[in-house]
């Protein structure tokens, strides 16, 4: 791509352990991931930021003047609404050039979004000649997801794309922004990422309406106990007022208590390099997200039940925002290959969708290189 100045990337992202809990201020364990979106970028001399893609024929011409108008375009509404607020938050947008090229499956489950809108900001920042600060450039690309495409989400994995760092994954307070890198040492096991390859749109799920419930359920429980967010409930609190909520909302907060309790002891585990024991908290993890959560669903549920019938498997479950995408599977290294078979075969048989595992590393979030 030499006619292009700069070749800018923003990881895709994986979470070990500590899900739907971002939003509600709880610990999460995210890493990048060598999936990423990479953009080729250059000035054009125009008031105009032009899109395209390797791996589509369209192209999208966006006015740096209008960027709020594109929310409803098929293809370039993340780069907009990222473009947006990186403009809105006092930053100069120059007219440039930009080639998107996207190895994170979309719909996966592996935040292709937030590679996009990550990756986006810091591609303008680049060709402006700005200072990067990697946490602000996180906090714009959420508010860009949360106000531009309309998802609810926390800020795991704007942050996890952005900030993430190779063989390290992220102890990541999600009230606070405070992080711990923890190296990821798995001994003789290696992470299995699967894609049941049912595809899934986050607003169209009920992604923000599972939100909406911990809302609905921190505004009752905060007339009790006075917290401000769902992650200071410990588990004596919720045991003494659980019943003061309808039951969807009690199982909602349930597998949030139990959650942050599962983050907390992985990372104990992880430390002690204790791999049965973190295999069993994703077990627990992905039951809980079945049944208090409620978003799986048959094809993920397949998925993992496959993985767990394995000895070689010590841990198996759904990995994003659900209803779809991706499981991360924690599978003793030498046993791969016959994991994968069993996997696929055993998918197939149940659901007649085919399973696809990607060969990923733990990576950095952003990279930067000058082209000419």
């Amino acid at each position: 791509m030499k006619e292009y100045e700069y070749k800018v990337s923003a990881a895709g992202r994986i979470n070990i352990i500590g899900e739907h809990i971002d939003y509600c201020g709880g610990k999460v364990m995210p890493a990048a991931i060598s999936l990423k979106n990479t953009v080729y970028i250059r000035l054009n001399g125009t008031n105009k930021i032009n899109l395209s893609w390797t791996t589509l024929p369209d192209k999208v011409s966006l006015d740096i003047d209008k960027l709020e108008s594109y929310k409803d375009i098929k293809y370039g509404n993340y780069q907009a609404g990222a473009a947006l607020m990186w403009q809105r938050a006092g930053h100069k947008i120059i007219g440039c050039d930009m080639l998107h090229d996207c190895t994170v499956p979309f719909g996966s489950g592996l935040s292709s979004s937030a590679a996009i809108e990550v990756s986006t900001i810091v591609a303008l920042a680049t060709i402006a000649g700005e200072p990067l600060d990697k946490v602000d450039i996180a906090l714009k690309a959420q508010q860009a997801e949360r106000e531009y495409a309309g998802v609810n989400c926390g800020i795991m994995d704007q942050y996890a794309s952005a900030c993430g760092k190779k063989d390290y994954v992220m102890l990541l307070d999600c009230n606070t922004l405070e992080c711990e890198y923890l190296p990821l040492r798995l001994g003789n096991y290696s992470l299995v990422i699967t894609n049941c390859n049912k595809p899934h749109n986050l607003i169209e799920s009920k992604y923000n309406e599972r939100r909406a419930e911990t809302d609905e359920a921190l505004k009752i429980l905060k007339q009790k106990l006075g917290i401000s967010r769902l992650a200071e409930l410990n588990g004596a609190q919720y045991k003494a007022f659980h019943s003061s909520l309808p039951q969807v909302l009690r199982k909602r907060v349930e597998h949030i208590v139990s959650e942050c309790e599962r983050v907390r002891i992985a990372t104990l585990a992880l430390k002690a390099g204790n791999m049965d024991m973190l295999g069993g908290l994703l077990n627990r993890s992905h039951a809980s997200l079945r049944d208090n959560y409620e978003v799986t669903g048959r094809e993920p549920d397949a998925l993992v039940e496959a993985a767990q019938a394995q000895s070689c498997c010590l841990g198996s479950r759904l990995i994003g925002g659900g209803f779809g995408g991706c499981t991360i599977s924690l599978v003793k290294t030498g046993s791969i290959d016959e994991f994968k078979e069993f996997v696929y075969n055993s998918y197939l048989q149940a659901t007649g969708y085919k399973a696809e595992f990607y060969n990923t590393d733990i990576a950095d979030g952003i990279t930067i290189e000058k082209l000419i």
